[in-house]
């Protein structure tokens, strides 16, 4: 009996053990527990604002909610303060991943829990020495980074400071730009360029840094030689090779591709090529883009060969005044008018232009194969060939390419000249506007007339106030034409004043044409016989008045 009593005994003690084992390790597990949610409350990054803290808990909010059906642990560090609002950031800038930071940039950061700097407090421009003035930490260079590098800089330095360094940092406005542009524009050099603030709705501002473009219509455009598939843009790097990006802005054109107008950077060069061998068409199309060159300036120009005034010419700037003052009524001025020159509302100088204030073409003229000679920025020779009897024929307006200064226009002489060809040639508005027709003999006017081009020889006539009746031969005349290839041609020409346009009777006239009224057989046997009797003068009236009567 004593025996089993004692075995029971022991059974007792046993569980006794077993259980406060159990219990010892259930503290175990219960404390480590409490120490893993503990640690990771502190490691947890900023809360966002959607999630909401439990109304008995002053831990920051964790990424992920509690575990359903269970309770949030009490902290075993002193609660930390009210969690503050951390303001929103400006708007970003396009592209800014990849901005590098420089003196001049202003800069927004702010501290989690530290509200004394942050907010406005946490405002800063970027020093002359490319480095930032912060509390605590003091300077802190930034200087070439991008905003996400300067960012673990900052936080790692307040890092010796603060518990939970978690920072934030944006770019609130960019410093102006030094850029270099150089090529085919119109004044290329150094420029500096303020980026563009707008306002945004909520009081919020955006900032924009200057594009490829608009950088372009600060150095006066491109001009009619340039290669906008080939242009190229040199950046510097921090502790990287310079980069070279290369712009194609004809894709622009064409289908409006604005990843090629891309965002410049401080220190980029960009530079505009030559184009090898120009296009009429491209030319055209080119001169018309809000990135081409305005010919604000006037023009120096030389126009050579069958013309009837060769010679240096300046083409002033005509620029229609109208459309600008209504431009001026429907647009608003912003801070980017100050820095960008757009383009005015200009004629543009074209070869016919040019060649029609240089007199016109002569007879002489071959219009197919004139040609430009242009020199480039780089200083090679581009030959440009303009057909102008295929602006006349199909309406070509490409082949009437926009002039630049110091563009040379050369006329050469035609090896054989088409009289029905030089006819519609004469007609045209790059010809003289009056023709110059000398008329000698017996007309009432003799001399030097103008008249229209493709004006008849029976208009000449009668400009020239008609046949001196008393003394004309009024059933031909003489035609005396100077041709091209530098002969003379004369004929006789049957005078019919109710004939049509036609080369027997009534043919067209040419620039310098001389027409030869001469004399009827009475008018030359009375000059005759009165230069014989001259002597007799009284004789020499009584025939004169003889012959007037009969």
């Amino acid at each position: 009996m004593k025996q089993h009593e004692s075995k029971n005994q022991e059974d007792v003690i046993s569980k006794i053990l077993s259980l406060s084992k159990i219990l010892s390790y259930g503290t175990i597990v219960i404390l480590c527990s409490y120490w893993r949610v503990s640690y990771s409350a502190q490691a947890q990054p900023l809360f966002e604002k959607d999630q909401t803290l439990p109304e008995t808990s002053t831990l920051p909010k964790l990424t992920e909610p509690w575990l359903k059906d269970t309770e949030p642990q009490p902290p075993l560090l002193a609660p930390p303060p009210e969690p503050i609002l951390i303001p929103e950031p400006e708007t970003p800038l396009p592209d800014s991943k990849g901005y590098t930071l420089g003196p001049g940039d202003h800069v927004q950061i702010d501290i989690f829990n530290v509200p004394e700097y942050s907010g406005e407090n946490g405002q800063h421009q970027i020093q002359i020495d490319g480095t930032l003035n912060l509390p605590l930490i003091g300077n802190v260079s930034v200087e070439g980074m991008t905003l996400e590098l300067a960012k673990e800089l900052i936080q790692e330095k307040y890092g010796e400071y603060l518990q939970i360094p978690i920072v934030n940092l944006n770019l609130l406005a960019a410093r102006p730009l030094k850029i270099a542009i150089a090529g085919e524009v119109q004044h290329p050099g150094s420029y500096t360029i303020s980026p563009v603030v707008s306002q945004g709705g909520n009081s919020k501002s955006g900032t924009q840094l200057p594009t490829v473009t608009k950088a372009l219509q600060v150095a006066g455009g491109v001009t009619t030689s340039a290669d906008i598939r080939q242009i190229k843009i040199r950046r510097l790097q921090l502790n990287a090779p310079e980069q070279v990006i290369n712009i194609n802005l004809w894709e622009l054109l064409q289908s409006g591709n604005l990843v090629q107008d891309i965002s410049l950077r401080d220190g980029d060069t960009l530079f505009v090529p030559s184009i090898t061998e120009i296009n009429p068409v491209e030319s055209t199309q080119l001169a018309s883009a809000n990135f081409a060159g305005t010919n604000t300036q006037p023009l120096n120009i030389a126009v050579v060969g069958e013309v009837a005034r060769p010679g240096p010419y300046i083409l002033e700037t005509d620029i229609d005044q109208s459309q600008i003052s209504a431009t001026e009524e429907n647009s608003e001025s912003t801070e980017a008018d100050n820095n960008i020159s757009l383009p005015q509302n200009t004629r543009l100088h074209t070869v016919t232009k040019a060649i029609k204030i240089a007199g016109g073409i002569t007879s002489a003229a071959d219009i197919r194969q004139i040609r430009v000679r242009r020199l480039t920025r780089a200083g090679t020779e581009q030959i440009i060939k303009v057909n102008l009897w295929q602006l006349l024929q199909n309406g070509d307006l490409s082949q009437d390419i926009v002039l630049q200064s110091g563009d040379t226009i050369y006329v050469p002489v035609a090896d054989e000249v088409n009289l029905d060809e030089l006819a519609e040639v004469t007609a045209s508005s790059f010809s003289p506007g009056n023709l110059k027709i000398n008329v000698i003999g017996e007309v009432i006017k003799p001399g030097t007339i103008f008249v229209t081009p493709n004006s008849t020889l029976n208009q000449a006539l009668l400009a020239a106030g008609g046949f001196n009746p008393a003394r004309a031969e009024t059933e031909e005349i003489e035609l005396i034409r100077l041709n091209p290839n530098g002969t003379v041609t004369r004929r006789k020409v049957q005078v019919d004043f109710s004939a049509k346009v036609n080369e027997e009777t009534n043919p067209t006239l040419l620039n310098n044409d001389v027409i030869v009224v001469g004399r009827s057989g009475r008018a030359t046997f009375t000059d005759n016989v009165g230069g014989v009797l001259a002597p007799f003068s009284p004789i020499n009236r009584i025939l004169g008045i003889f012959f007037d009567i009969f």
